[in-house]
């Protein structure tokens, strides 16, 4: 036993590279695990410039000095985040607000359409079973209603925080842009001259996370968007709340479509019933998802790498429960550091005896 976790061992450690790369992963995955909610800032403030460090050398590119580019794409970032500040999220509170306002009145509806389907159907539904999860779902909205609560009172004592937050993760972003090559020559500094490996991994994962990141903001955005469009167009409530839940359902692969779908099918079906409105709004719905699947997400990440489904699904789920949002968020892109990481890693051949 103890020859073969030597071999083991020998094969996969014994090369100065491998112990270097090894060390670095531990060192960076316990830092996030650790401290990952005091950096928090500053991992937002990274993930961000290293977004908008793409533009800057867009613009780099068309003969714009690098400090006018960096501060042209900080100025559009904070133009953006200030509208989003004070436009979008008063526009979702509002909606929000009224949509638990409007609950009760929903669940009157809901549970009229479940009687009628039990009356249709007797032997796939009963009045007690309709009770039943009608309590159970009035229940869950009002055990919501006290953790809301409860967070905003708490909540009242970090509102200073958070106004830091505001303050400190532009700044954070200005710097890591300006100075993005001062940093990462004093980070190099402290590695060993010989980092062959080490060049190869960070070099294939900032290709396929950067390709990936930037897909899915841009996914994100378009999606949002056009759902928002359509389902404004048809007048369904709730269109801004609903349209950015849909927007952010795209960081869940595979699951976060349906997920999504649920709320838009069930506000329509509660306005409008089983009516042709229902149907065009939902249909038109649906084809802007096969849209997003079959051609937008295509587009977007054909230079993407290539991960299995059933690799996804566990990042995501092993990721996210780590880190919750944020986890779900870079579980591909973590996958891929594990996948890149797997393949660059250097390995010793095995000296078989008598040969």
């Amino acid at each position: 036993m103890f020859q073969i976790i030597k071999a083991w061992f020998y094969r996969y450690f014994s090369d100065p590279e491998a112990v270097l790369l090894f060390f670095l992963l531990l060192f960076g995955f316990g830092l996030v695990i650790f401290m990952g909610g005091v950096l928090t800032p500053v991992l937002a403030s990274i993930v961000i410039a290293y977004l908008l460090q793409w533009v800057v050398g867009q613009l780099e590119r068309c003969k714009i000095p690098r400090l006018m580019a960096v501060w042209i794409v900080f100025l559009g970032f904070l133009g953006l985040f200030l509208a989003s500040f004070f436009l979008l999220l008063p526009l979702l509170w509002k909606q929000l607000a009224a949509l638990f306002n409007e609950l009760p009145h929903m669940i009157v509806q809901a549970q009229n359409a479940m009687d009628l389907l039990a009356k249709k159907f007797p032997e796939y539904f009963s009045a007690d079973q309709i009770q039943t999860l009608v309590s159970s779902f009035v229940g869950d909205i009002q055990n919501w209603g006290k953790v809301a609560v409860t967070a905003s009172l708490s909540s009242i004592s970090s509102l200073i925080v958070w106004l830091v937050y505001l303050v400190l993760v532009p700044l954070l972003i200005f710097f890591f842009l300006k100075d993005r090559n001062v940093i990462l020559t004093w980070m190099s500094s402290f590695l060993p001259d010989k980092r062959g490996v080490l060049s190869q991994v960070s070099g294939e994962v900032n290709i396929q996370i950067g390709n990936y990141i930037r897909g899915k903001v841009m996914e994100i955005v378009i999606v949002g968007i056009v759902t928002y469009l359509v389902l404004e167009g048809f007048g369904l409530q709730y269109a801004a709340l609903l349209s950015f839940l849909v927007g952010v359902s795209v960081l869940i692969p595979y699951v976060g479509a349906v997920v999504a779908t649920i709320p838009v099918v069930l506000v329509g079906y509660l306005q409008w019933g089983w009516s042709s409105q229902f149907g065009y709004a939902i249909g038109t719905y649906l084809i802007v998802q096969g849209l997003d699947a079959n051609i937008l997400v295509p587009l977007l990440f054909s230079e993407a790498v290539n991960l299995h489904p059933i690799a996804i699904v566990v990042a995501t789920l092993v990721f996210g429960s780590f880190w919750g949002f944020w986890g779900v968020f870079f579980a591909i892109p973590l996958a891929t550091l594990i996948k890149a990481v797997l393949y660059a890693w250097p390995r010793r051949e095995l000296k078989v005896k008598g040969t």
